[in-house]
Order: C-alpha cells, then sequence, then structure tokens
C-alpha cells in the first residue's frame, strides 16, 4: 500500500493538519491501493499563504527566468516519465502503453509547446502607430487555485502549470483525489527543479472541501477548473462572491459529421476515439452523425469495430481499453446504458453489465447504439463512458442542426473530402474547436469550449493570457 499523506506547501513536503485519510481505488481490481490524506481549511489557507507571499517576487523575474524555472520542470518529468505513467495507469485504470504514450507523454507535450511559445510572447507590447507612447502591459493576475481532474491527469495538471509559471503566477494545485498519485509525483518535479518557496503549492483534498475552500477564498485571485458542468456552475456561483476570474474547462458531447463522401476510414476512426481512454475524454465524438447514404453501411463497420476492441486491466500491456475510473461511473454508465434501450436505441454492439470473463473491476463494454435521435438521454447526456450514439441525417444544413442542439460546445468533428463544405461547417459549428478527416490539432493551438463546455482556453498563447490582467499605460518611455 502506498502511503502519501503530505502536501507541499512553500517548498517543503508538510504533514496534514489534522488527519483525514482517504483510500485510492485500483480500478482494474476494486481494491485499495495508497492512502493520501484530504486537506482542510488549515491547510488551503497555508497554502494560499505561501503563494501570495511568493507572488511579489515571482511576478517580477523575468520572462528568461520562468523560462528557464519551466525548463527545468520539463527536464526533471523526463526524468520521472516512467513514474508517471505507472501511477496514472494504477489511480485511474489507464492501460500502462497508453499511459506511458498518450497519459504521460501529454504532460511533456504541453510542457515542450509551452516553453517554445513563451519565447516569442510579448509582455508589453506597443498599442498602435496612432499612440506611440502608450504601452500594453501584461500583468500576472496573482493567486491561482488550480483544480484538475481524474480522466487526463497530467494533461490539465501541465496545461494549467506551465501556463502560470510562464505569466508569472503563483499557485495552489488540488488534484482530483482519485487520481493523486501522478500529482504528487509532479510535485516532487517541482521540488527537484528548485523553484523559489510558494510559487508552486499542492494540497490533495475533494470538491466540497478544499475546492471549495480555494474558490471561496479571498487570497486567491483565478480559479483555473476542469470537470464537469454542474461543478462548474457552483465554481461559478461561490467565486463571483470575490468576483475573481473564473477559467472552465468542462464538459462535452461532440458530434462527429461523418458525410457520404467521407473517406473510408472515417467511421473506424470516429469509433476508436469515442473509446479512447474509456470513452473518459471530455472532447470525445459520442455523437455519430451519419448521412443517410452511407448509414447502413456506418452502422455495421461501427458495431464490427467497437466489437474488435478489447478490454482489459490497466497493469497489462497492449492495445486495450482499460475500466473506467470508479464504481460511480461504472453504475452511472451503466443506468444510461440502459435507458438507451428503454428509450428505444438499437444496440448493436456492447450493452449492460462487464465485458465476459472480467468480473471485477469497473470495466465497460465498448457499446454502440443506432437509430439514436437527438432527444434521447444518451445524446443529450455527457456519458463519459465507451458508449456511441449514431444518428442519421439527410442534408448538410440537417446535419449541422442536429450537431449544434446540444448545451454542448467544446469539440466536433467534420469528415468530407468536399474542402469548401468541410470549411463551411467548420464555420458554422457551434464548438470551440473543429477537427477535421482525422487531422489533429496542431502544437499550440487552443484548447477549449463554449455554451456549458466552459469559458477560457488552455494551450500556446492564449493558455497564457488566460493567466494575465491586460494594463494600458500612457506616457511610456521606451528604454527608459
Amino acid at each position: 500500500m502506498i502511503k502519501k499523506r503530505e502536501f507541499y506547501i512553500n517548498g517543503a513536503w508538510v504533514q496534514p493538519s489534522v488527519p483525514k485519510d482517504h483510500n485510492v481505488i485500483d480500478p482494474s481490481n476494486e481494491e485499495a491501493c495508497a492512502v493520501i490524506s484530504l486537506g482542510t481549511q488549515a491547510d488551503t489557507d497555508a497554502a494560499v499563504a505561501a503563494a501570495k507571499a511568493a507572488f511579489p517576487a515571482w511576478a517580477a523575474t523575468s520572462k528568461e527566468e520562468r523560462i528557464a524555472a519551466l525548463q527545468r520542470i520539463y527536464d526533471a518529468y523526463k526524468e520521472r516519465a516512467e513514474d508517471m505513467a505507472q501511477a496514472i495507469s494504477l489511480e485511474m485504470g489507464a492501460p500502462i502503453d497508453m499511459a506511458r504514450q498518450q497519459q504521460a507523454g501529454a504532460g511533456l507535450g504541453h510542457m515542450k509547446a509551452f516553453l517554445t511559445v513563451a519565447k516569442d510572447f510579448e509582455f508589453i507590447e506597443p498599442l498602435g502607430d496612432h499612440a506611440p507612447n502608450d504601452r500594453i502591459i501584461h500583468d500576472p493576475i496573482g493567486v491561482v487555485g488550480m483544480i484538475t481532474p481524474w480522466n487526463w491527469p497530467m494533461n490539465q495538471v501541465t496545461l494549467k502549470v506551465a501556463a502560470a509559471i510562464v505569466a508569472g503566477c503563483t499557485m495552489v494545485l488540488k488534484p482530483s483525489e482519485e487520481s493523486p498519485l501522478s500529482a504528487m509525483i509532479f510535485a516532487e518535479i517541482v521540488d527537484a527543479a528548485d523553484l523559489p518557496k510558494g510559487v508552486f503549492n499542492m494540497v490533495n483534498g475533494d470538491g466540497a472541501g478544499v475546492g471549495s475552500q480555494l474558490t471561496a477564498h479571498p487570497d486567491v485571485d483565478m480559479i483555473s477548473f476542469t470537470g464537469s458542468s454542474r461543478a462548474g456552475k457552483i465554481i461559478t456561483k461561490t467565486a463571483a462572491d470575490t468576483l475573481k476570474r473564473v477559467s472552465l474547462e468542462l464538459g462535452g458531447k461532440g458530434a462527429n459529421l461523418i458525410f457520404a463522401d467521407a473517406d473510408e476510414k472515417a467511421v473506424k476512426r470516429g469509433v476508436m476515439h469515442c473509446m479512447n481512454n474509456s470513452g473518459q475524454s471530455c472532447n470525445a465524438p459520442t455523437r455519430m452523425l451519419v448521412q443517410r447514404e452511407v448509414y447502413d453501411q456506418a452502422v455495421e463497420t461501427a458495431a464490427e469495430v467497437a466489437q474488435s476492441i478489447e478490454v482489459g486491466s490497466s497493469h497489462e500491456e497492449g492495445r486495450h481499453i482499460g475500466p473506467v475510473v470508479n464504481e460511480v461511473q461504472f453504475n452511472k454508465i451503466q443506468d444510461l446504458i440502459q435507458q438507451g434501450i428503454d428509450e428505444g436505441a438499437r444496440l448493436v454492439a456492447g450493452g449492460v453489465g462487464r465485458p465476459d470473463g472480467l468480473n471485477r473491476g469497473f470495466y465497460v463494454k465498448p457499446t454502440v447504439f443506432a437509430d439514436v435521435n437527438n432527444d434521447m438521454t444518451i445524446a443529450r447526456e455527457e456519458i463519459f463512458g465507451p458508449v456511441l450514439s449514431i444518428i442519421p441525417f439527410e442534408t448538410e444544413e440537417e446535419g449541422l442542426t442536429i450537431a449544434n442542439d446540444t448545451p454542448y460546445g467544446l469539440t466536433n468533428y467534420v469528415q468530407t473530402q468536399d474542402p469548401a463544405r468541410a470549411n463551411r461547417c467548420a464555420r458554422a459549428l457551434r464548438s470551440g474547436m473543429v477537427e477535421m478527416n482525422g487531422q489533429s490539432r496542431g502544437m499550440g493551438a487552443p484548447f477549449g469550449g463554449m455554451k456549458q463546455s466552459g469559458n477560457g482556453r488552455e494551450g500556446g498563447k492564449w493558455g497564457i493570457e488566460d493567466f494575465l490582467e491586460v494594463k494600458a499605460v500612457s506616457g511610456w518611455t521606451e528604454g527608459a
């Protein structure tokens, strides 16, 4: 049993003010694999105080100093990449190969992108030729409370921490209590990188405890949150009392528009993307909208692909998918699969219950529903499991209407060989991101959504800007 009860506050590992043990469950076997402590108000206050005290000096450092600090974190992270992958695989169930390549790899990728972008980022820039003595200064916002999820732990931690370091902010990280082990390794990495005391702090806790305390804290200037839309609404309301900035990366119900002229791999690509990480991705293409001419073939292909996906323990190497994170998520997914059946969707792959041969662990069958309409629960709610809904459409206009008929707006997908149609769809889709024909967004592209998928952007220069205040200055003397 791993025992990691300490918090990282003001450059040191400290004991919790009050013992409050919490077991971390291995979702592959439903057994406790680690024990951590959940923080209390005293722990939150200590971390915020350390960040507040460290802010003036850290904000006054040069861009070059902050880039150098992030480079040290990046180098230390590379040294611990295998430890990181093992922790993520254990705590949230990502198969070890996927944990190495995608989960732990995401942290390296984001830090590398920020190191590249930061070199050209201008913190002081002219307003324009019409006002030669005016400058726009980008100041760090202050102390940032960071609340991160369990599904892509290092993806989200590094998107927030690396950008805030470049911006000159200090921070308190509260990782998910479901996946705290990777965050504790990350805190060890930051400690090895020798940042000034108080710049980075980490307190474990749950949303109702440390999460709410950070959100309401008068000395926290900004909350950067990734999680459910329900929790995002609560955070926004709580933060309103202190008028702090709130940046939210929330849920999604991505539409994947497959037109009749899509390439032959479009359906398989869509199914595999939906099932990746056991469906536990906010940007998963969980609604496959298929033009009527190719609908029957697409349903047949999707069913075959889903049935070919193997499910197994996160500790085994291979290209299978692992369990979902915990019993609560497992039961929610099972209920929604049953609801899809009850509401009349046609089950063509998977279904309720665990896959054959897996009677312990939170394993879900890769599931595909056909003949779904956009009013069904499985088309409206974010299931956050390996469940795909296929919906037919006739015309481009109808497909776009269905795609946009959702409270979410994170990522949508377009599959067509008609460049003009692809561009029309990209403009018409109401989402923060659109990916076309299987082409991933480039390094440094902004990640974020609209509507109930949140606000703000992470990644690239937009991710840095999220942690900055804009100050307009007149009467500036260049070189003084």
